[in-house]
């Protein structure tokens, strides 16, 4: 018995190995299908990995270094199976004798053993490709490039701002400008220039703010911009915010771009560490249409956006019009000059009524765009939808409707017209806009002031002459624009250049106005009507103020004032030949009198 089990186990071992071998070879075809199903199961997860990993890699997500070494081995695994499974195959079609033999069993022994290992494999690479994450976000780049058209004739003060930034001492840049005047498209083009710059910074963040400026909108950009998971700040308070933004900024080198700033943003409660130009590298510029804002920012270094100089104005004109229109007709240049020259420079407004003339290719049609733009601007295509309320927004930011009422009532003068600063505060004076006008003195201090806040807002420009103003063309067609929309404090207003082109008809017009400015008039003759050969004068029942400047007039009639019973201001000043003004006195609520260098004032000796 002792030499029996030994005997027995090597007999049960050697049996177990030529079973187990010849199972390679009786179970092939077995063992065949066995893989060819696991592989199918495994190509359908692999199909599903590589869909979501797809999804995601359109989305700007990086697949994980795992997910690709697992489809990487799932496409070598797949070329191994598919070789077995083609061999396997042959070999099954060489079967003989009833499919219990085969010619070649080494051959059958080789692919079934081959077979038989590879189902685990497969199964392990399957079980493998459940993946909870298949790609990650990507980090962001330091920039974001942002879209913009060609731009023209900015580049000498893009590099004087460059310099700005490249010098350690200063750390927060000021563009101001009035509305339209390019400020955004200066600032996105400094943005853009981050992507191609030697000044290393780690983060450029770029955040709108408009008014009114609110601290939480702010952190919510910066915050998504510095890609901070949004349950970690959603319901946060405001100083719990702003910590979690200083705690991040205070490890980087930042330049943070603010667009549209109307009022002081305060950097401290937003959680932005002040760019101080010392021991902080990094960098704040905004935008404003206020000279004040930059200083209530602090900013140590701020310039004015201008507008365009004329050959630069023509040129960015020339190419939104495009040169097939531009080139149309040789009167078409020409023309062009003189739409341009009624833009006065602003780009807002040289792009609008570039684009609007892209279709028009005949002189006619040119030369009554150039009419319109000089009678009637607010009709012009694309003038009271896409630029008045741009420039607009100045305008409602104004303090008080005292000065709102001042403003508009600069647009009484004509086109490029220089405004005596002490002349224009009297008007006001008289018109009773100022609060302190019981007190001269102190009236005069108030306007000086309403001129320094519409000055600083870019509403009003400093004039050639000292001690003079004056209005941008396109701010003087929005304020006259203004002046024809319903609303508070607002006064049917009529200002004409060259009156003695006025039809009869647009004198009837004027009945309702309550304010009308003629300039350069020859005769009274459209304020009166004749009746059965008697002169009977139009009546103005609402009208309050009256300029009749730069005419050829010798008299003012009897009868002209007796349907002018309001009249407060009335200006009669510049009119050289004017030696006769009858019946004044019959303005019983007259505030303002204004009858210098006329004839009148020549014959009593006055100045």
């Amino acid at each position: 018995m002792d030499c029996v089990t030994p005997v027995m186990d090597v007999a049960t071992r050697l049996w177990s190995c030529a079973s187990k071998h010849s199972s390679y070879v009786i179970d092939l075809q077995e063992n065949l299908c066995s893989l060819r199903i696991e592989m199918e199961e495994l190509k359908n997860v692999g199909e599903d990995v590589k869909r979501r990993v797809e999804y995601a890699e359109k989305h700007q997500m990086k697949r994980r270094n795992e997910v690709d070494g697992w489809l990487n081995s799932l496409e070598a695994l797949e070329r191994e199976v598919n070789e077995i499974l083609e061999k396997g195959d042959e070999e099954i079609q060489k079967k003989c004798l009833r499919n219990c033999c085969t010619r070649n069993c080494r051959s059958s022994y080789k692919i079934g053993k081959m077979a038989r290992e590879k189902i685990p494999a497969v199964s392990e690479l399957k079980n493998k490709g459940h993946f909870d994450v298949v790609a990650d976000i990507l980090p962001s780049a330091p920039v974001d490039e942002k879209p913009m058209e060609k731009s023209v004739g900015l580049n000498l003060m893009f590099g004087e701002i460059w310099r700005w930034l490249e010098d350690e001492k200063v750390g927060i840049i000021g563009l101001y400008g009035m509305g339209g005047v390019g400020k955004t498209t200066l600032m996105k083009k400094i943005n853009n220039e981050f992507l191609k710059t030697k000044l290393e910074f780690d983060v450029v963040i770029w955040v709108v703010v408009s008014k009114p400026a609110k601290a939480e909108k702010v952190q919510e950009v910066i915050l998504n911009r510095l890609e901070v998971p949004r349950y970690e700040w959603e319901n946060r308070s405001r100083d719990e915010k702003g910590q979690k933004i200083f705690n991040i900024l205070k490890t980087k080198k930042f330049v943070l771009l603010l667009d549209d700033v109307w009022e002081r943003l305060d950097l401290t409660e937003v959680g932005v560490p002040h760019p101080n130009g010392e021991d902080n590298m990094s960098k704040l510029i905004f935008t404003t249409r206020s000279e004040d804002v930059c200083h209530v920012m602090e900013a140590h270094k701020h310039v004015k956006v201008e507008c365009l100089a004329s050959d630069e104005a023509l040129a960015l004109f020339r190419l939104k019009v495009g040169e097939d229109t531009f080139n149309s007709h040789p009167q078409i240049p020409t023309l062009a000059k003189e739409i341009v020259k009624e833009c006065k420079g602003l780009p807002l407004a040289l792009i609008t009524i570039g684009r609007a003339m892209v279709d028009k290719k005949t002189p006619q049609r040119w030369d009554r765009a150039v009419q319109v733009l000089r009678t009637y601007p607010s009709t012009f295509a694309g003038m009271e939808d896409k630029v008045f309320p741009i420039l607009a927004f100045s305008y409602d930011s104004l303090y008080n409707d005292t000065i709102k009422s001042c403003f508009r009532y600069c647009s009484m003068f004509p086109s490029d017209y220089e405004i005596l600063e002490d002349e224009l505060i009297e008007l006001w004076i008289g018109e009773g806009f100022l609060i302190e006008s019981y007190d001269i003195q102190r009236a005069r201090n108030e306007g000086y002031d309403a001129i320094e806040s519409l000055k600083v807002a870019c509403l009003l420009e400093s004039g050639e002459s000292e001690k003079h103003v004056k209005m941008h063309d396109m701010i003087r067609d929005m304020a006259l624009w203004l002046t024809t929309k319903t609303g508070e404090n607002k006064k049917k207003v009529v200002v004409k250049e060259r009156a003695w082109l006025v039809s009869d008809r647009e004198f009837a017009a004027w009945r309702e106005a309550q304010m009308i400015s003629l300039w350069d008039i020859g005769t009274l003759s459209s304020f009166d009507r004749r009746v059965h050969g008697f002169q009977k004068w139009i009546s103005f029942p609402n009208l309050e103020t009256l300029f009749v400047r730069r005419s050829l007039l010798e008299e003012i009639p009897p009868g002209f004032f007796q349907k002018m019973h309001l009249v407060r201001v009335l200006d009669l000043s510049y009119n050289y030949r004017l030696d006769r003004c009858w019946q004044v006195n019959q303005l019983a609520n007259l505030e303002y009198l204004n009858m210098s260098f006329t004839n009148i004032c020549a014959l009593w000796g006055i100045d």
